[in-house]
């Protein structure tokens, strides 16, 4: 292994893009970062504009490469992970015509019910069309409106001049591969959630005819498949100019964030299971077959590894709930709230929240501030605090927020592992969430299992696109993944605090399905 040699790696996220410069064997140099707005509008939309990813890519990637730590020579490839089931409505020249519409946006749902519809009704779903995706993509489209497939059929219904005009539709990851290198693709793990591509065969993935002609869209405007080691080309010479890269730096196709984070996360074996904790969460883990658990969204997708599949669920918001409780709640601006907001609202918050016993003095909140993906796929939930009393105080609100996020990620471990038949213990933690001590301990009681914070847990999905990129690029293979992990430290379940949690859990539960029929009834028809 050349340990000289680099890959400048892109984490595209909901909140922003960083860019970073990582060594082959996964060692992290340096990072810079450039916040992207988002756009919620009525009806469930939630959009961004690619221009502003693809500045900030450019810039983050200009300051570092031109900062000097590593020599520019020094850097082997590009590579890119980006949010899963965010997409692009593209022109031949590659320029977007539209807003992307990105994974919280939910406004294709009933078009998406529309084409999924028949008899009998099962779910929701047609059961004999159903049958036809579950064979071929161990999945199908959720009703939900929320993956690549709900935001192509709500440009063909409500933005038809969008859908005539689209040369080509692509995930935000292949998206911005478009900008480095001009060349249109996309990977067999991106391409998924447009629900169009038979996954049988995990060697030979392809479109599937049938699936695109039920949906009502054209093949012509899906993108060629490669896979996530493949190089895709050289940057284009305009794009290394202006980052200060050589002429001929490759551009590897990468991942999705779901995969890198699984590859960064150092849980590459089968049955190695690993929690991401960014803006959304989830549990995951490599599995040697391909199945699905259609009543609780879990099934066997590609991943990041060419040849394995890997188990996919998603709780739809996990730190965009302290997120929320910052901005809308804490440092809302209005008569009573008139304090400025600090520099670091969430360190604040971890030091609150470790202050406060566990349990919260049996305050519940739950997490489903945009509906829920996995375990149940209801984009009608909303979240709310539970059992509030006149000794309830703000902190107990601020450890209620960290710990109904732990319920929710218990609630999808549960249904993960009876789909793996077996326990996923230890856990690798990343993403920003993981930089918590406090939480990460909050997990691990509620969880009930050992909790392993893998070091520099910030840069889990760049170091996973880092890891592909030399994995493509021959300097190390795969399964050297698990040797060039560092860990901070491990975080076992204190066994005083399993009765309260579990008690709270149950009663977490018990609010889901005393209450789902209210949430539909109040919540069909606004976001």
């Amino acid at each position: 292994m050349k340990r000289d040699r680099y890959i400048l790696a892109v984490d595209h996220g909901t909140s922003g893009v960083k860019a970073s410069i990582i060594s082959v064997g996964g060692e992290v140099v340096a990072s810079d970062f450039e916040k992207t707005p988002i756009h919620f509008l009525p009806g469930g939309g939630a959009e961004q504009d690619p221009a502003e990813w693809w500045k900030a890519l450019l810039e983050t990637a200009k300051r570092l490469v031109r900062g000097g730590v590593v020599p520019a020579g020094a850097i082997e490839a590009v590579c890119v992970s980006s949010t899963f089931s965010s997409t692009v409505a593209v022109d031949a020249r590659g320029n977007h015509l539209a807003h992307a519409l990105t994974w919280m946006d939910s406004r294709g749902a009933p078009y998406v019910a529309e084409a999924m519809k028949g008899f009998p009704s099962v779910m929701g779903y047609g059961l004999f069309k159903v049958l036809k995706w579950l064979n071929r993509t161990a999945g199908a489209p959720s009703l939900s409106g929320k993956d690549d497939i709900g935001h192509v059929l709500l440009w063909k219904n409500e933005f038809p001049h969008v859908y005539e005009k689209a040369h080509m539709f692509l995930p935000s990851k292949d998206y911005l591969n478009l900008k480095l290198t001009g060349e249109f693709a996309a990977s067999f793990d991106s391409m998924q959630l447009f629900w169009v591509t038979d996954t049988r065969d995990i060697d030979r993935v392809h479109y599937d005819e049938t699936l695109i002609r039920l949906l009502g869209i054209d093949r012509e405007k899906l993108p060629p498949l490669k896979g996530s080691t493949e190089i895709l080309g050289p940057l284009l010479p305009v794009v290394a100019d202006e980052i200060g890269l050589p002429r001929g730096v490759k551009v590897v196709m990468g991942s999705p964030d779901h995969q890198c984070a699984l590859i960064g996360s150092g849980a590459v074996r089968e049955y190695e299971g690993h929690v991401y904790i960014g803006t959304s969460s989830w549990v995951q883990c490599i599995v040697p077959f391909r199945k699905s658990d259609a009543l609780h969204a879990i099934a066997s997708f590609p991943t990041g590894i060419p040849g394995k599949y890997q188990s996919v669920n998603e709780q739809d918001l996990a730190g965009g709930c302290l997120g929320f409780l910052a901005d809308n709640i804490l440092f809302w601006k209005n008569g009573l709230a008139t304090g400025e907001r600090p520099a670091n609202p969430y360190a604040i918050m971890d030091k609150v929240a470790a202050g406060v016993e566990p349990g919260s003095h049996k305050l519940i909140f739950t997490p489903w501030l945009n509906g829920e993906r996995t375990p149940v796929d209801d984009a009608t939930l909303r979240g709310g605090l539970y059992n509030l009393s006149k000794t309830t105080n703000l902190d107990h609100i601020v450890r209620a927020f960290f710990e109904g996020v732990a319920y929710n990620t218990r609630w999808s471990l549960r249904y993960v592992e009876r789909f793996v038949k077996r326990s996923l213990n230890p856990l690798n933690i990343v993403g920003g969430g993981a930089r918590s001590d406090v939480w990460c301990q909050i997990f691990a009681d509620v969880l009930d299992r050992e909790i392993r914070q893998v070091k520099d847990p910030l840069e889990a999905n760049a170091r996973g696109a880092a890891f592909i990129a030399s994995v493509g690029l021959g300097f190390i293979a795969f399964d050297d993944i698990p040797d060039l992990i560092s860990y901070e430290r491990a975080f076992v379940p204190n066994a005083g605090n399993r009765k309260t949690y579990d008690e709270l859990f149950g009663c977490f539960l018990r609010i889901y399905r005393n209450n789902r029929g209210m949430f539909r009834g109040l919540n069909r028809e606004s976001p």
